[in-house]
């Protein structure tokens, strides 16, 4: 299927780009920053809660895999959730995905900030995120070939941080077990916030018209990422835990530097800080990119500005839309604090999902995972810093009475 509302974007993009795509918007993002929060709320039940991200997040891949298969066009669960659940539940899931994703990107550019030059995190951030729009404006295959560089060198590090902790530091597997200190209620918000981490393969849905044979490329990919992803968390999150222990990583502003540092070898702590800066370069291209995709979705079909919906004639990309989203982040990454930033995306990234998860039951066949998805973005959501859900809850109905609003001038009530 193919959308009739505009311009066509250029399908370029082949399996092996795709995957790198979702890499990129999920390695580095939870990697070098949700991790402390989460320890802070889990306690030594940090490794119980990635889990449970993990299984929420495998079934939203799966019943994003099947819709993408079914409706390959750009928009994701704004696409899924007009065609199979109808149009308020497309518009809440695209809203959810766009302000969600916004206070994604802007955790990501102040991460930039934060370890690239402290004093000045937010100008850093700005400039990162002009940057980046401009980068992203050039046209998607030039991104794709930046973003496999990144996952490249973050994956590099990451390896580093692992065998030069578990191999040469104080690494204790006794501090990987489950102490007295956990409750269910601080493993499921950890959960939710380590959920802000997993949630990249958002990004591939999102590119249904610029990759090739989507019924077939995009279930493949959508796994793939996930998979590698959760391997590489699973071994950063295991060493840095076994290293610094439960509270030090719940007190830790940089874990992995930290870790490593803990281990004896602070000479590598820049080579760290390098890696964590790069991943969350490769994190805000990504999302960036894959923010504007909703946005021309959700513009071609008038409930954002139609002026939104333009599709550049050399390029091939949703230039105006990349614009409004790079203008939007670069504003809340002046004033917004990360942690903020990561409980509030996970908000609407949940919500996001769980309409994504509600859309795919109506297919009929394979319906447990998608149950099981539902409920467990609901029960992640919830239970997320009370900050968080308010806002988040505020910001989602204001895009609810919008869309009602809209309605109603429309037919003339």
């Amino acid at each position: 299927m193919t959308s009739s509302h505009g311009p066509q974007l250029q399908r370029r993009l082949g399996t092996f780009d795709t995957v790198i795509l979702g890499l990129g918007s999920m390695i580095g993002a939870g990697i070098f920053v949700a991790l402390a929060p989460a320890a802070a709320s889990a306690g030594t039940g940090l490794l119980v809660g990635l889990a449970i991200a993990a299984v929420v997040a495998f079934c939203n891949a799966m019943s994003s895999a099947r819709l993408a298969a079914r409706y390959p066009e750009s928009g994701g669960t704004y696409v899924y959730g007009r065609e199979r659940l109808g149009p308020f539940w497309g518009h809440t899931a695209g809203w959810s995905f766009v302000v969600g994703k916004t206070a994604s990107c802007a955790a990501m550019a102040l991460t930039v900030g934060y370890y690239v030059w402290p004093a000045y995190a937010p100008a850093v951030a700005v400039a990162s995120v002009v940057a980046l729009t401009a980068f992203g404006y050039a046209g998607i295959q030039r991104s794709a070939l930046l973003t496999r560089v990144i996952v490249a060198v973050v994956l590099a590090v990451l390896a580093t941080v692992v065998v030069v902790v578990l191999g040469f530091g104080g690494a204790d597997p006794a501090r990987l077990a489950v102490g007295p200190d956990v409750t269910g209620y601080g493993v499921l918000q950890a959960a939710g916030l380590l959920f802000f981490a997993f949630a990249g393969y958002a990004r591939i849905a999102t590119l249904g018209e610029e990759v090739r044979d989507p019924a077939r490329t995009i279930p493949r990919a959508i796994p793939l990422a996930l998979g590698i992803a959760l391997l590489v968390y699973v071994l950063v999150a295991a060493a840095v835990l076994a290293e610094l222990g439960s509270a030090g990583l719940a007190s830790a502003s940089a874990p992995l530097a930290d870790a490593v540092r803990a281990a004896g070898f602070p000479a590598l702590v820049p080579v760290v800080t390098v890696g964590a800066a790069v991943g969350a370069l490769g994190a805000l291209l990504a999302l960036l990119l894959g923010v504007s995709r909703t946005t021309l979705a959700m513009a071609r079909d008038h409930h954002l500005p139609h002026a939104l919906a333009a599709v550049h004639p050399r390029h091939r990309t949703p230039h105006r839309a990349e614009l409004a989203v790079g203008v939007a982040v670069a504003l809340l990454a002046a004033v917004v604090d990360v942690r903020t930033a990561i409980g509030f995306s996970s908000f609407g990234v949940l919500l996001y999902y769980a309409i994504a998860n509600a859309s795919a039951f109506t297919l009929g066949q394979g319906r447990v995972l998608p149950a099981l998805g539902l409920a467990g973005c609901l029960m992640l959501a919830v239970t997320l810093p009370v900050t968080a859900v308010l806002a988040g809850t505020v910001v989602v109905l204001i895009g609810m009475v919008a869309y009602l609003a809209g309605g109603r001038l429309r037919h003339g009530v």
